[in-house]
């Protein structure tokens, strides 16, 4: 089991460089799904599934949707849209498909050997009915502010391509009056 952690941790730290050195967001954006799955097999390994599968549910399904609604609520233009299509060639993928081949098969490996992970010392395992109290009882106002962060980086995406469709729509009209 031990190996499996640091195996998955290297996975996670290569993919994170990966994130950051990449030019490209939609690159950068295949090696962050891979870092957060990478991320959550180190929880797994730690004896905390429940905290894996959030990992996996919260950051590698819905902030990365949320990633990919702002970047198409930009409104590229078809100059954009033919360049994208020149950088997702089929070599693009070959790095975060060889990292999730090695996630999968440490994920076989755990399943297989049947063995549930160790901890060590005593650490108590928390179920999902006492992370739901806690996130809605004492800490509400982070919760609730969270949203409302999240709900100002969506209306301010939105208002950022709104007014780059504006001002390209009268440098087009101020254009054809010239001509």
């Amino acid at each position: 089991m031990e190996l499996t952690f640091y195996i998955a941790a290297a996975v996670a730290v290569l993919s994170t460089i990966m994130v950051i050195t990449r030019y490209n967001i939609i690159h950068a954006l295949l090696y962050l799904v891979v870092s957060f799955l990478a991320v959550a097999v180190v929880f797994f390994t730690l004896g905390a599934p429940f905290m894996a599968a959030l990992e996996v549910i919260i950051y590698a399904g819905a902030i990365v949707v949320l990633i990919i609604f702002v970047i198409m609520m930009l409104n590229l233009t078809q100059e954009d849209v033919q360049r994208e299509k020149e950088w997702l060639n089929p070599s693009i993928w070959v790095g975060p498909a060889i990292l999730s081949a090695v996630l999968l098969a440490e994920l076989v490996y755990i399943v297989a050997a049947g063995t549930p992970p160790q901890t060590e010392g005593a650490v108590v395992a928390v179920d999902a009915k006492l992370v739901g109290l806690s996130l809605f009882g004492p800490y509400i106002l982070g919760v609730q502010l969270c949203g409302i962060m999240l709900t100002a980086g969506i209306v301010g995406a939105y208002h950022l391509g709104r007014q780059k469709k504006k001002v390209i729509h009268r440098f087009l009209q101020e254009r054809s009056a010239a001509a």
